[in-house]
């Protein structure tokens, strides 16, 4: 008997193994897939690098806690363009959105014919189970009030009702909102602030994304500090009227530069800046810095918010701007446009898991990276037609070779259409449809004073690889510039 127990029991032993080896029976319970990661992508509308200093909240919430991006540049320093390029990952040449104004080839209208809102970051993320949300600015002389486009669970965008071919307003107070195809008007009272108003929507899409157990990628635009009209600076929050009342324009070497006769033809016909231009110049800037307040409290809100609800580990922060802006360098009185420094160096500053508190890079970045980043993080397929490359390297400290150039590019009238490249090592060399060329060596002329460039000794390498530059699209752009 004891025989045969022994032997029933050896069979069923057999078989249960046997039945578990053929994955048909009870298992040690699988370890659920690592959450996918959340996106707070804020950017503002034309803020300098040099701006950031004024933005303590950001600095220490953002830059001591993750890492800080020294060399992050826009190929095109204009609104629409730059915005068209983050959402699609390329270059202007590539997605084809040259002009802010409302053209074929510009503002929101010249976006969406030519079929970029059908695919972009917020299309690619929300297919692959994202919940997406754009709160605040879209592109200029966007004034549909009741169409959504694809992509996007939460839309509220700001509208720019009443825009004309040649302004490009910008609505602090008493404006109007596409909210989900719905239109919402915002008046005058404190609580109206649009800074404001977009913080706390960016709160509560936080709260409803967590709730329903989705990764969200929130895409957040305050106007701020962009101005209200030409010689009209932005309005700061009632709250921080005053706040740096007499604060003066930076006055870097090239401020009112007195020759100016290396200087393409728009730049030497500007004249020397007067003291009423010079006081409006730091008018101007006083306005800017005030409203970037809001901003600064808006960062807190939101850092603040994740670390409530316990997302903040899961979720990078971004936080960067469109374009630059000038006060007064190479005479410049205001504006971006160009390819100096002011205009195309922009501030960025990234927070999320794997990237170590504290840290700064000088790796050459570029808003057509943004997109890549968000795919690669979120474990999505990055589209061919994307130009940039993932910063994921640079977050996590693995990057190895790495680009060693950027793309400057505008299109205007022949004076000021220009393509450059700027290089890794400091090198800047522009070419101006009219056949004016420009090189600076940023090492030792940072200022961009001293034009070297000689018909009779062109820069070694840089024309030719200009040429690629001009002409890359998808992988053949990241050979052109280099790393890969």
């Amino acid at each position: 008997m004891r025989k045969i127990v022994l032997l029933v029991a050896s069979t069923a032993l057999a078989v249960l193994m046997c039945y578990v080896a053929t994955g048909h029976g009870p298992t040690r319970a699988q370890e659920p897939p690592p959450a996918k990661p959340n996106f707070v992508f804020i950017l503002t509308d034309d803020m300098r690098k040099d701006d950031l200093k004024y933005m303590p909240k950001t600095r220490a919430l953002l830059g001591n806690k993750g890492m800080r991006f020294e060399k992050a540049f826009v190929s095109l320093a204009t609104c629409c363009p730059s915005r068209a390029t983050i959402m699609r990952g390329q270059y202007a040449h590539n997605h084809g959105v040259w002009f802010t104004k409302d053209t074929p080839d510009g503002g929101w209208q010249g976006y969406k014919n030519l079929g970029n809102e059908e695919d972009n970051i917020a299309t690619r993320l929300h297919d692959a189970g994202y919940r997406t949300a754009l709160i605040g600015k879209y592109l200029n002389f966007y004034d549909d009030p009741t169409t959504v486009p694809p992509g996007w669970d939460k839309w509220f965008a700001m509208l720019e009702v009443g825009a004309t071919s040649t302004t490009d307003p910008q609505r602090y107070f008493d404006y109007d909102v596409n909210v989900n195809g719905t239109t919402r008007h915002f008046g005058t009272s404190e609580s109206d602030y649009s800074t404001d108003v977009f913080r706390r929507q960016t709160r509560t899409f936080i709260d409803a994304s967590l709730a329903q157990g989705k990764p969200f990628f929130a895409y957040v635009a305050p106007s701020a500090p962009h101005d209200i009209g030409p010689h009209e600076p932005p309005i700061p929050a009632p709250r921080h009227e005053h706040a740096f009342d007499g604060e003066q324009a930076p006055r870097l070497r090239s401020f009112n530069e007195q020759d100016v006769s290396d200087k393409p033809p728009h730049i030497k016909s500007l004249p020397l800046l007067t003291d009423a231009k010079i006081a409006e110049i730091d008018a101007f800037h006083e306005g800017r810095i005030e409203s970037l307040q809001a901003v600064d409290e808006l960062v807190q809100a939101v850092v603040g918010k994740l670390q409530a609800v316990g997302a903040l580990e899961n979720t990078y922060v971004v936080f960067t701007s469109d374009n630059g802006f000038h006060h007064g360098e190479h005479r410049i009185p205001q504006g971006k446009t160009q390819p100096y420094e002011e205009s195309i160096h922009m501030p960025l500053l990234i927070r999320g898991p794997g990237v170590q508190a504290g840290t700064s890079t000088n790796k050459l970045t570029l808003n057509t990276d943004f997109f890549p980043t968000f795919t690669d993080l979120a474990g999505v397929t990055t589209p061919e037609y994307v130009d940039g490359r993932s910063l994921r390297p640079i977050l996590e400290g693995t990057a190895t070779p790495w680009r060693s150039a950027i793309l400057l590019e505008q299109k205007k009238d022949p004076t000021a259409s220009f393509s450059g490249i700027r290089t890794s090592d400091a090198r800047k060399y522009i070419e101006y449809q009219d056949g004016f060329k420009e090189l600076y060596e940023l090492k030792s002329d940072p200022y961009e004073l001293n034009n070297s460039y000689e018909a009779a000794a062109p820069p070694e390498g840089l024309p030719t690889r200009l040429q690629a530059l001009k002409g890359c699209a998808g992988t053949t752009c990241r050979v052109a510039e280099g790393g890969q």
